[in-house]
């Protein structure tokens, strides 16, 4: 991968620390790794021997004009890649949604290349096959609206009203706002929304559950939103089937009160669970 198509990532280091292990903390669909820099600068706070690299997945945020295909395995590989321009080895990742599945899928391709990570935390991302796209109205909502959009926007204050117009909470309309870029006098959204739908088609259509149920040298943490409706019951069963099949490599944590957008319900909830799964690490 060329210098010009190498993934977009910003590095947080605690103050005065000289990070010995990198942690990738990875975006949902639509966002950017901006979305965690707060959420990154608590844990470091906490755990000063880590560094985060807080990246933009492929089609999303600065990691644009990226060649296809746009799918799971292929952000995987991004990450990857990644690897050598980062000041120190990356042995753990932390993804939301649909980063949680790029996590699961990145860890998989680690093992195979023999360079495994120690550990993995998924939060609310279902790894599993859904070719109904259960559990996920709220993304193709906001998809519906931004293939609403009029191509350029003159004001900020218009794409909030559109948004907002299309039943869109303030939170979630503030939170796309970050795809906004100034051009030609207006604003657009810098989202090649093509690209978007076949990433997701990919998400929906990939089966990461052997990652899980038959685990490598990575401990993963599988965090629930209590009220999400990510995972029938069904599957959380089976989750936690497989956290009593394997103790030393799976851990469940559900955090009863969150729903899908777990860092932004329970922050604090999360930062435990993050530390603890890093603290872990330290020690493997």
């Amino acid at each position: 991968m060329s210098e010009s198509h190498r993934l977009f990532h910003s590095l947080v280091v605690h103050e005065g620390s000289k990070p010995e292990q990198w942690a990738l903390f990875l975006h949902g669909i639509l966002g950017t790794g901006a979305n965690w820099r707060t959420f990154a600068r608590r844990v470091l706070a906490e755990r000063p021997g880590w560094g985060a690299a807080l990246v933009d997945l492929r089609m999303h945020g600065s990691s644009q004009h990226l060649a296809p295909p746009h799918t799971v395995a292929a952000c995987a590989e991004d990450l990857f890649a990644l690897q050598p321009v980062l000041p120190g080895p990356v042995t753990a990742v932390i993804g939301h949604s649909f980063g949680g599945k790029v996590a699961l899928a990145y860890a998989a391709l680690r093992e195979q290349l023999s360079v495994a990570l120690d550990a993995v935390v998924s939060v609310d991302s279902n790894p599993g096959l859904r070719e109904d796209a259960s559990g996920s109205a709220h993304i193709h909502q906001v998809l519906d609206a931004l293939e609403s959009l009029p191509a350029l926007v003159a004001t900020r204050d218009q794409f909030t009203q559109h948004m907002r117009g299309r039943g869109l909470s303030s939170a979630i309309t503030a939170w796309l706002m970050m795809n906004l870029r100034p051009v030609d006098g207006g604003f657009a959204v810098r989202l090649d929304l093509a690209a978007i739908h076949a990433m997701l088609r990919d998400y929906f259509a990939r089966d990461d559950w052997s990652t899980i149920e038959s685990p490598g040298h990575a401990r993963t943490t599988m965090v629930i939103g209590g009220k999400s409706p990510a995972f029938s019951l069904e599957e959380r069963a089976r989750v936690w089937a497989a956290a009593t099949a394997h103790p030393e490599h799976v851990a469940v944590e559900v955090i009863p009160d969150a729903g899908h957008w777990v860092h932004v319900d329970a922050p604090d909830a999360l930062h435990a669970i993050v530390c603890a799964a890093l603290e872990r690490a330290e020690y493997r």
